[in-house]
């Protein structure tokens, strides 16, 4: 006769799993950004991904804009050729992103 054998309880019985941010913190990782995961204004009113084309290389690529610290002109490097891109960010009356520009800085 065969004689099973049981498993010693868990001692992680208790405990909860940590949030991503936690362990991000942990690591000393910078945060991801995940537009799906998290839960706050609807694009278009506060933050959200902008695909935009470089004007250097030509490549298309998504970049976050965030509108709550109102209209601005900021320069970010390219994602694909790494030259610096001047963005200029417009917004509406309602603070929702009204027009984006880039050109060569």
């Amino acid at each position: 006769m065969k004689r099973l054998h049981s498993r010693p309880p868990s001692t992680d019985a208790g405990k909860v799993a940590p949030a991503a941010r936690d362990i991000d913190a942990l690591y000393g990782l910078e945060p991801v950004y995940e537009p799906a995961a998290e839960s706050g204004p609807a694009p278009g009113t506060a933050a959200a991904f902008h695909t935009i084309q470089c004007p250097y290389c030509g490549e298309r690529f998504e970049t976050f804009v965030d509108t709550e610290t109102g209209a601005a002109t900021y320069i970010e490097d390219c994602q694909i050729c790494c030259q610096p891109i001047e963005f200029e960010l417009k917004l509406d009356s309602h603070g929702a992103c009204a027009g984006l520009t880039v050109r060569r800085s």
